[in-house]
């Protein structure tokens, strides 16, 4: 097994001494699709997790799928399981004349903690609709019907929605996936390189328009509260700085991509998930000459570390 060759991305200080550091891997792109900064490995492979779903989203698209705005916003989505967010995700299986036992992704409780929370107060225990990927199962349900494909069994490798979800994939990043295997709640991931995922995002966010790519763009825009949640950096860093798209995955993995087709991907190496956005939005500030980008992204560079209830350190990105 070859380990990636991560590079220090983050540090976390308390007082005067570096308490942790966060080792990843980062790559942007210019909007050309070239590489334009690189920290740690370029060239290994990642598991992008559910900063897959936008650009699964745009396949569903292309095939033929049409819903609503919000439907589709939440079709590219890790929601946080809210009941807008369930109500969305049903309608969109009650507009294909299908409900919730068609869905085939796994059960779980909402992934937001204060929407987990309710749901549990209320007496509820894990379902198809409350996990954070019902948005997009229940858009390929719908994508089943409209090109009359069977909808048991969409997840089966040899079921048409798999060569189009890969198919897409390897378009929008513009290389050949590599290892694949399944995700969390069932869908296919493959390993990609970091400048694969970034050139995607980039694409993702300078589409022209009438393309696929970008009514999913424009969805995730009109409803960054649908494409997480209240109270998540995603939601917020898409409200804060216009036009930019960005998506997170499990495993540490961020992906933006800002309208003039710059794009961005980063692997925390442990997977963990404090440092991501400090991360990403460190990189974009230091690609960026334009002040009010850097003014927008300030709030997202750093993390307080709190000792007696006061802050005594930061967790922020290491200086490229």
């Amino acid at each position: 097994m070859n380990l990636p060759s991560h590079a220090p991305l983050a540090v976390q200080t308390r007082g005067d001494a570096v308490e942790s550091v966060h080792y990843g891997s980062l790559i942007t792109t210019a909007p050309d699709g070239s590489i334009s900064s690189s920290m740690g490995d370029s060239q290994a492979g990642f598991y992008p997790r559910s900063a897959l779903k936008p650009l699964f989203a745009v396949g569903m698209v292309r095939a033929g799928l049409a819903v609503s705005s919000e439907q589709l916003a939440l079709a590219a989505a890790s929601h946080s399981g809210s009941e807008r967010h369930q109500d969305i995700a049903a309608s969109t299986l009650a507009d294909a004349g299908m409900d919730a036992s068609a869905l085939a992704n796994s059960t779980d409780l909402p992934y937001g903690a204060e929407e987990r929370s309710a749901w549990l107060q209320a007496g509820n225990g894990p379902t198809r609709l409350a996990q954070n990927c019902s948005g997009k199962h229940a858009a390929l349900v719908a994508l089943c019907v409209k090109r009359g494909w069977p909808v048991q069994g969409y997840l089966d490798t040899s079921h048409p929605i798999n060569e189009l979800l890969r198919s897409t994939v390897e378009d929008l990043t513009g290389e050949n996936v590599g290892t694949t295997s399944t995700d969390g709640c069932g869908t296919p991931v493959y390993t990609l390189s970091l400048a694969g995922v970034a050139r995607a995002f980039g694409r993702l966010a300078a589409a022209a328009e009438g393309t696929a790519e970008r009514a999913v763009a424009d969805a995730m825009r009109a409803h960054p509260e649908l494409v997480a949640g209240e109270g998540r950096d995603v939601t917020a860093i898409m409200r804060a700085v216009p036009g930019l798209v960005a998506k997170d995955g499990f495993e540490g993995i961020q992906a933006i991509g800002l309208p003039d087709g710059t794009g961005l991907a980063l692997k925390i190496s442990d997977g963990g998930d404090r440092a991501r956005m400090p991360v990403a939005a460190a990189a974009l500030s230091r690609l960026s000459g334009d002040p009010s980008l850097a003014a927008a992204l300030h709030p997202f560079l750093a993390v307080g570390a709190l000792g007696g209830g006061e802050r005594v350190g930061e967790l922020t990105a290491v200086p490229a």
